[in-house]
């Protein structure tokens, strides 16, 4: 089976290989070790380890205050989290040990964040000598903030942490790339992706992308038990993963196989409880942190409701931005459902939308009303955009938007845009607005997409069950 060619498929790639002789010809022949995934690969690893070197100077800032962080667009959660939250002892994340609870906070993200997390300090701990872990819990965390041998296990853990996040962008990418077989280069604006190298090294996120890439491939190989497992696992690191059942559904009622959608959720919610399980059976108050702490927090960075919030005075309560923001998100939902129910029925046969297509339109609407936009959120989106909109002209707008508001933020934390300091919000409103404006042009094209699935540059697309021919399905060129 061919490949379809970046060089004759996208007018941006086609206008950038003049440089290098013009798009690939109809006699050229492929490599026969440079596959196009093994490109891709080798593309992920350079600009995973280009984040690596953009990082490094917030792991070399001893004595440096935090605007310096800021001021280099370098910070990272991994070492501000490392003591706090009982790393620096190894301590279960879900321990209900009185005297761990007195000296550490609970860790505030998912369950499949905390047991990385945890196994990732015990890997630190093993590299940097085994410590005496007796004697740190006898000293006043305090003290540990200022003892060299820890703060050189924060940079270790730093790295080890480094090198999982680079083996699930790899993995994400080789997914990504087996999506649609014969278009591996739509996963080239994962793998080159600005989003992917400024912020892959935030924090965690990476682990539910590598496991929504892992489903979005389970689905295109017809296997809704590990589709959805993955998202079970997805939504057990991070809540979004769960959001790409909605796009099942859509798919699974426009085929008529509603049973499939029926698979996937009940996999999916076993594969959830399977993960939150050990965390519940040892500390259900330690689990219940994620929740409440989620449930409390009022406006924060990034969101809309903050720049309403901060530009008007208003004061929104955490229960009213609770009340309202899934209120939108639910009209949002049934927006989109609307659509994938009554697009691409116009022509001889009627196109089904593809999950990245409704996944992006999902996580997107969440983003949107969301309490909180955290820089590393892009990636939430960014599996699901590369394969609902391979093109790069549009790919290139959002990306610069997110890259855009990225600056932003760390001029804002760090009271930059203020001309004598002091932080002016209203540039920083200016970046929301932008990064808010970039997602909707990319929902829009998709939106486009669906309904005139001539524009559409997937080439092979599955169509819905004809009834009166009982047709099961076709595959069908756009």
């Amino acid at each position: 089976m061919g490949h379809v060619h970046p060089t004759r498929d996208d007018a941006v790639v086609t206008a950038l290989s003049e440089v290098v002789g013009g798009p690939m010809g109809e006699r050229a022949r492929p490599h026969r070790w440079w596959t196009p995934t093994r490109v891709l690969l080798l593309l992920t690893a350079i600009v995973f380890a280009a984040g690596l070197i953009q990082k490094a100077p917030c792991s070399l800032a001893q004595g440096r205050d935090q605007n310096w962080v800021y001021s280099h667009m370098c910070y990272t959660d991994l070492r501000p989290l490392y003591v706090p939250r009982g790393l620096v002892e190894n301590a279960w994340p879900y321990s209900d040990d009185e005297q761990v609870r007195a000296r550490y906070e609970v860790m505030e993200y998912p369950v499949g964040i905390a047991y990385w997390a945890w196994g990732t300090a015990w890997v630190t701990h093993w590299l940097n000598g085994s410590p005496d872990l007796d004697q740190r819990e006898r000293t006043p965390v305090d003290l540990l903030y200022g003892d060299g041998e820890v703060d050189d296990e924060q940079t270790i853990f730093l790295l080890v942490n480094a090198v999982g996040f680079g083996a699930l962008a790899l993995l994400a990418t080789w997914l990504l790339a087996g999506v649609h077989r014969t278009r591996p280069w739509d996963a080239a604006a994962f793998a080159l992706s600005p989003t992917l190298l400024l912020t892959g090294l935030i924090n965690w996120d990476l682990l539910a992308v590598a496991l929504v890439a892992g489903a979005l491939w389970a689905w295109s190989r017809d296997r809704p038990v590990l589709t959805g497992v993955l998202i079970g696992l997805g939504t057990a690191a991070k809540l979004y993963p769960l959001f790409l059942l909605g796009g099942l559904l859509v798919i699974c009622l426009r085929r008529r196989q509603i049973g499939r959608f029926a698979i996937a959720a009940v996999w999916a919610a076993a594969a959830w409880a399977a993960a939150n399980a050990p965390a519940y059976l040892t500390g259900p108050e330690q689990w219940k942190v994620f929740w409440s702490f989620n449930s409390e927090r009022t406006a924060d960075l990034g969101s809309l409701w903050m720049l309403i919030d901060q530009a008007g005075d208003v004061g929104f309560s955490a229960h009213t931005i609770n009340l309202w923001s899934w209120i939108l998100f639910g009209a949002w939902c049934v927006a989109v459902f609307a659509i994938g129910m009554t697009a691409g029925r116009r022509g001889p046969v009627a196109v089904v939308p593809r999950l990245a297509q409704l996944g992006y339109l999902i996580v997107v609407g969440f983003l949107l009303v969301n309490k909180v936009y955290s820089p590393q959120y892009v990636l939430w989106l960014l599996p699901l955009a590369v394969l609902a909109r391979p093109r790069w002209r549009d790919q290139i707008v959002w990306q610069a938007s997110e890259v855009f508001y990225f600056c932003t933020v760390w001029w804002y934390l760090g009271g930059y845009l203020a001309p004598a300091g002091g932080g002016d919000a209203g540039f920083y409103w200016v970046g929301i607005v932008v990064r808010v404006l970039g997602e909707l042009y990319l929902a829009a094209v998709i939106v486009r997409d669906l309904y005139r699935p001539d524009h559409d540059p997937v080439a092979l697309e599955r169509v819905d069950p004809q009834p009166s021919t009982r047709i099961r399905s076709k595959v069908v060129a756009v």
